[in-house]
């Protein structure tokens, strides 16, 4: 499955940003898929998972209550719907789909990222 993550961009503290990520190749029906990020001089980090079987959801601590996660098989596209965004939030997001039940690590296919940054 080929993954695109779009919707970056510049954004004051407090705005919002809705992420997509578009699949091609194969439906995201069978896979978990994940938004992670990553900061300049930091380690990628898990954002947020949408699982296939179950149908729920998971959340780093730190975009809990403010980030939204969401799926929609017809159109082979998963998003990540951000309120409050902070300045620690400025990252390069990438969107991610696996098949492990681990939904916080262990995905296979990657996009390219897409950036965002929040200004104080």
């Amino acid at each position: 499955v080929q993954l695109q993550a779009y919707g970056g961009g510049l954004v004051q503290a407090g705005g919002s940003l809705r992420l997509s990520c578009a699949a091609s190749g194969r439906t995201i029906r069978v896979y978990n898929m994940g938004w992670f990020r990553q900061a300049p001089g930091k380690e990628r980090e898990f954002v947020a998972a949408s699982t296939w079987s179950a149908g729920t959801t998971d959340y780093a601590d730190s975009v809990k209550g403010r980030f939204t996660i969401s799926r929609d098989n017809a159109k082979n596209t998963v998003y990540l719907q951000m309120n409050s965004l902070k300045p620690e939030d400025t990252a390069v997001y990438y969107c991610a789909a696996g098949v492990s039940r681990i939904v916080r690590q262990n995905y296979d296919y990657w996009g390219r990222g897409t950036l965002v940054t929040v200004s104080s």
